[in-house]
């Protein structure tokens, strides 16, 4: 993978709402203080209990943050792709992490490491505001999450998930998005998130292949995540 250049950055912040409104040097000196890192499929970017050390940009491929069970049991809490941003509790807190990322595919991140973003945020109010602000937004998120997986059915989860994630009707699965990984994201298995699956696809709500979840009824689908009466 080519090693982009600090422009590349620059251009990739000025995108993240966030970072947006700083002053040109501002960002120039940001990127100055980045370090690029390449990760294999399945590599590790950091592991649940090992030391935060900052925020991640990622700027090709995907991660997902996850947390294991002691018998190994996986479930996914957040996929993140090109231009999106995470772990921005790294920023303010010297403390474990609360989860491991792992490279879903080849991926090159930028690291924007603590020492270097707090002095940024002290100097510019206005961004740390946004940065709290997004934080959260992930705190809602998960307590969402919290909340699906103890109080709903995997086929309510299903449903939920697919009208949030296809707005445009049409869910193309990447190649890493196997049974086995969506199963992981609705915290189930794979042979019920199957079953869940070819009943909504029965129902004529959704249809699906390999390569793409497509919804057909967008009401009735709303009606199976129990989102309207």
């Amino acid at each position: 993978m080519a090693h982009p250049s600090r422009d590349s950055l620059i251009e990739q912040l000025q995108s993240v709402p966030y970072f947006a409104g700083l002053h040109a040097a501002t960002l120039h000196t940001l990127a100055d203080l980045a370090t690029w890192h390449e990760y294999a499929p399945g590599a590790v970017v950091f592991l649940e209990g090992e030391l935060n050390t900052g925020l991640y940009s990622v700027y090709t491929g995907w991660v997902k943050v996850v947390m294991f069970s002691l018998d190994g049991r996986e479930q996914v809490l957040r996929y993140f792709g090109p231009g999106e941003v995470f772990n921005e509790i790294g920023i303010f807190l010297a403390r474990p992490n609360p989860a491991t990322a792992l490279a879903l595919e080849q991926s090159g991140l930028w690291q924007l490491h603590r020492s270097a973003s707090q002095p940024l945020l002290a100097a510019h109010p206005d961004l740390l505001l946004q940065v709290m602000a997004n934080m959260a937004e992930r705190i809602a998120y998960l307590a969402g999450m919290v909340a699906d997986l103890s109080l709903h059915t995997v086929e309510v989860r299903l449903a939920r998930l697919l009208l949030d994630a296809a707005p445009d009707d049409a869910l193309v699965r990447q190649s890493w998005l196997t049974q086995a990984e969506l199963a992981a994201r609705l915290g189930t298995v794979p042979d019920v998130l199957s079953r869940a699956l070819r009943d909504l696809a029965d129902a004529g709500l959704i249809q699906f292949d390999r390569r793409q979840i497509s919804i057909l009824d967008r009401p009735g689908l709303a009606q199976r995540a129990r989102l309207v009466e």
